[in-house]
């Protein structure tokens, strides 16, 4: 059968571009090498923090903006929620460029922000104790994206506008000649006019079959829950948060419906293969010990564990997305290298996916994702 656009790849960015697809009329096709939403990938684990005075830097402020503004449009046409507004703790020390920029961003957009010192911050949260060279920048209207929830949204979307998904369906072969695209999996082969891959860890495999060498690590992470007392960490008043200590970076989430004090660290990792077994939660030693340690100095109140898993990260060498239309084919759109900061970017991130393919362009400026930014001299 043909399609107008094959999307390999139906996570967080492919799920929600087949629907801005699907949703302009073209005929589109998603494959997965997995039964999405799954827990092989980058976006499970049940939540997201969505913020928008970014530290990454101010450039992503008006591409997050529109990702929210899209989130809200999911909420209303499913009637479900995707989002919790939480509020956002940013911590640091306050030279660092992680709060420099999110006080640049703020500014620069006029994004509503707290600035408070260590002691302020205990007053209003006393589940936190920071040494006193550390300030907090607090949002209010940021919070939790709900990720496996907002896949099923989108796929619910997608499929009322005709979109075909087929799951556990691996590419083996990828063919473009001229305006034409031929996708072959296991047992199937498929057409189109334009293809999208959007398959986090396995990009770089399927890119290379495009003849493209592009720079991406898929690194192992940990993340766990831990029982705490709701009276301080209820989510109706405790807000979601990333932490810079001197021992790296650190993410979590209140507790929401009783699940529990969620907490991560952003930076680090071992680097994996994505097509071998890769070690659960807890067979490393430090997979806990590195979280116990971060909230035993920061967030003391918090009980012993619950349970943690395990997800993927997959790094380009800035940290930066990569967003783009392959350099010899105009009909091929690429998404990859989220680098662990991706998920709350997805909605408009399928929204640029699909106006790529539409008309080559997106209408917000996503130049600084451009594949030209590892060319080799």
């Amino acid at each position: 059968m043909k399609y107008d656009v094959i999307v390999i790849g139906a996570g967080s960015m492919g799920m929600a571009a087949g629907y801005f697809l699907s949703k302009s009329g073209k005929k589109t096709l998603l494959l997965d090498s997995f039964n999405p939403p799954h827990n092989k990938g980058s976006h499970h684990g049940e939540t997201r923090i969505i913020r928008y005075a970014y530290a990454e830097g101010e450039e992503y402020v008006p591409f997050i903006l529109r990702a929210q503004q899209l989130w809200d449009e999911l909420e209303k046409e499913t009637g479900k929620q995707v989002f919790i507004q939480t509020g956002v703790l940013n911590v640091g020390k306050e030279k660092s460029d992680f709060i420099q920029n999110i006080m640049k961003s703020s500014e620069k957009y006029s994004l509503p922000l707290d600035v408070m010192d260590s002691e302020e911050i205990h007053q209003r949260w006393s589940g936190i104790t920071l040494p006193n060279e550390f300030i907090g920048c607090y949002e209010p209207t940021s919070g939790v994206l709900k990720c496996e929830e907002s896949i099923k949204a989108y796929q619910e979307l997608a499929e009322r506008n005709g979109a075909t998904i087929l799951s556990n369906s691996r590419v083996k072969d990828i063919t473009v000649q001229n305006d034409a695209v031929t996708i072959k999996t296991d047992d199937k082969s498929f057409s189109a006019d334009s293809l999208v891959v959007t398959a986090g860890a396995w990009s770089g495999s399927l890119l290379s079959m495009l003849d493209l060498d592009v720079p991406l690590t898929p690194v192992r992470k940990t993340f766990a829950w831990f029982h705490a007392k709701e009276a301080l960490y209820h989510h109706h008043h405790f807000p979601a948060f990333a932490f810079e200590t001197p021992q790296g970076l650190y993410y979590g989430f209140p507790s929401i419906d009783g699940s529990g004090l969620k907490v991560g660290r952003h930076d680090g990792g071992e680097q994996i293969n994505p097509d071998e077994a890769m070690k659960g939660f807890g067979e490393k030693q430090e997979d806990e010990g590195d979280l116990v340690g971060f909230l035993h100095q920061y967030i003391p109140n918090t009980g012993e564990l619950k349970y943690g898993k395990t997800c993927m990260y997959t790094l380009t060498p800035d940290e930066k997305f990569i967003i783009d239309l392959h350099p010899k084919h105009s009909n091929v759109a690429i998404a990859a290298g989220f680098s662990g900061h991706g998920f709350k970017f997805s909605s408009a991130v399928g929204q640029a996916l699909s106006n790529l393919i539409i008309s080559g362009k997106n209408d917000i400026d996503i130049s600084q994702f451009s594949l030209n930014r590892f060319k080799r001299e």
